[in-house]
């Protein structure tokens, strides 16, 4: 959240899904100026509660090429990574190198943009990895590309935070919610997007949404665990 009491420029990946267009209308809410990123070439159009359409700039992406966003990433303050796709039963060598690409190592590099542009304070970086990073999903692929997402962010955040401007990680860890992806889930989108904002304004950085419990004390015991290997096995970059 912003620092300084100005407006946030928050830009969100996968901003035509359920939880992208919740939490753009959460952070319409609290003032924010909004990138909307998107895949799609569709118009995207967000009305708040009275019907009203929100103001965003929507600016279309495509996995492979997230180089292309270093400028515009240059003036956001907070990076929201929400895209992902579920490959459900496939198994196949195309639907695994889809996930692996779109569910982890797109989100990767673009941290790794954001991190670059690291050059005042406040800058924050916003990753859903999700509850399948730790928990069965009912989907493998869906599972194993947000486990390589969260190991990948636990690894390179030891420098991202560590910088002459420090750069603040947030994790998301949801469990399941109403979507496209999943159609049954038990939570609604906008509940858990105002959840994610409100653990954010208490100052939480691993942020966890989801009805089962175990959730709540495994994650931790997972993060603190991949910090003190990540600390006493690698080192830093810089």
């Amino acid at each position: 959240m912003s620092q300084s009491g100005s407006a946030p420029t928050v830009a969100i990946t996968g901003a035509s899904g359920a939880l992208g267009q919740a939490l753009l209308r959460a952070w319409h809410r609290r003032g924010a100026q909004l990138v909307a990123l998107t895949s799609s070439d569709k118009p995207l159009e967000i009305c708040d509660q009275k019907g009203v359409a929100i103001p965003l700039r929507q600016v279309s992406w495509q996995v492979g090429k997230e180089e292309q966003l270093a400028p515009l990433l240059a003036a956001v303050d907070v990076l929201v990574l929400n895209h992902g796709i579920n490959s459900h039963q496939d198994r196949s060598q195309a639907a695994t190198a889809r996930c692996l690409e779109v569910n982890a190592l797109s989100s990767w590099r673009l941290a790794e943009l954001m991190a670059t542009t690291a050059k005042k304070p406040g800058k924050e970086i916003w990753i859903n990895t999700s509850e399948a990073e730790i928990q069965p999903a009912a989907s493998p692929l869906y599972e194993i590309s947000k486990r390589l997402l969260g190991h990948l962010i636990s690894l390179r955040a030891l420098d991202w935070q560590s910088g002459a401007q420090p750069l603040r990680i947030r994790r998301l860890v949801l469990g399941p919610f109403r979507s496209n992806l999943n159609p049954i889930g038990v939570m609604g989108a906008d509940f858990v997007a105002n959840q994610i904002l409100n653990q954010a304004n208490w100052g939480c950085n691993l942020i966890i949404v989801t009805p089962n419990p175990l959730t709540y004390l495994l994650m931790p015991i997972a993060t603190m665990g991949r910090w003190l290997y990540n600390s006493v096995f690698t080192k830093s970059s810089f």
